[in-house]
């Protein structure tokens, strides 16, 4: 995973390390650019230059995964990343048939492949630690990639529990994560039990919903079925530890009812994972408010720390 291009605001000369944000053109493992921006940490800002090496490096960063009709332009993704940027620096991006990025939506299989290059392009800008944070399709794929993507000290272990196909582990040192959080995820795949999920699955599975996807929620959606069906959510959640876990989910939430999260917690068995029911909340990015994102940043940064 490498990346394509890289810039700034047009006529800036500002390095890396200001409040300015950065864009880049991320390639990932089969070929698909995928648009991203980083943005530093707010905090603290304005160390003195001889540290500021180190104070990145010291900083974690939150990479912010969206969910399907997303992008990294989406009024709700850039006030996720203004108040994660209070407590770390945060990268945002758009999943594959997405805002500018290419390639077509697979709706939560090959997005892993999205999520691990953006994870990667972090620690090439200089960040030891890494959180993922994820909302509904990007929640989905948060834990997948928790599941399938590993550190050196574990990667043995968990690969034999890891489908063949999904075996990512080896070939990319430096993809994994260090702490997840899944907002608004499904626990399982094909559900069809409330009346938004059984409209989504007429947007991608129907050509006359995919172009409705792509003229009307700016969406391109592949017309392949998955084949082989990828891990599930459920299945990869015991997969992610010993990484810190969280999982978020609205007791209003349109899509997703909540025996979805308790799914998961129970799946991640005991101290595998924290579940927060959030009351009167609905569904991902659009229903988490200022307060719960800073809930979410100050566990991913007190994890970290522990």
């Amino acid at each position: 995973m490498t990346s394509a291009s890289e810039g700034r605001f047009p006529g800036s000369s500002v390095p890396l390390l200001t409040r300015v944000p950065r864009f880049a053109t991320l390639l990932t493992d089969d070929g698909t650019p995928v648009e991203a921006v980083y943005e530093p940490c707010t905090a603290g800002f304005g160390a003195s230059p001889g540290t500021r090496a180190e104070a990145v490096a010291d900083t974690p960063v939150f990479v912010v995964a969206h969910g399907f009709t997303g992008s990294v332009d989406r009024p709700a993704v850039r006030r996720a990343a203004r108040v994660f940027s209070q407590r770390a620096a945060v990268i945002t991006f758009s999943f594959r048939g997405h805002g500018r990025s290419g390639g077509r939506s697979t709706v939560g299989d090959r997005e892993v492949l999205d999520l691990a290059a953006a994870v990667v392009w972090a620690r090439s800008l200089g960040h030891r630690r890494v959180v993922t944070v994820g909302f509904s399709m990007g929640g989905s794929v948060v834990l997948r990639h928790g599941a399938l993507y590993t550190d050196a000290s574990d990667a043995r272990d968990r690969a034999v529990r890891v489908p063949v196909r999904e075996r990512r582990t080896e070939a990319h040192s430096g993809a994994h994560s260090d702490a997840v959080v899944s907002v608004s995820s499904p626990a399982r795949w094909y559900y069809r039990g409330t009346a938004p999920m059984r409209r989504l699955h007429w947007v991608v599975t129907r050509p006359s919903g995919r172009l409705v996807g792509r003229y009307g929620l700016r969406t391109r959606i592949a017309t392949d079925d998955w084949d082989p069906v990828p891990l599930s959510p459920v299945a990869a959640v015991p997969l992610i530890a010993p990484a810190p876990l969280l999982l978020v989910h609205g007791d209003r939430d349109p899509y997703f009812p909540l025996d979805h999260p308790r799914m998961l917690a129970d799946a991640a068995g005991e101290g595998g994972a924290e579940l927060w029911l959030e009351r009167g909340m609905g569904h991902a990015e659009n229903a988490a408010d200022d307060a719960l994102l800073a809930r979410i940043a100050d566990w991913a940064t007190g994890a970290l720390s522990a």
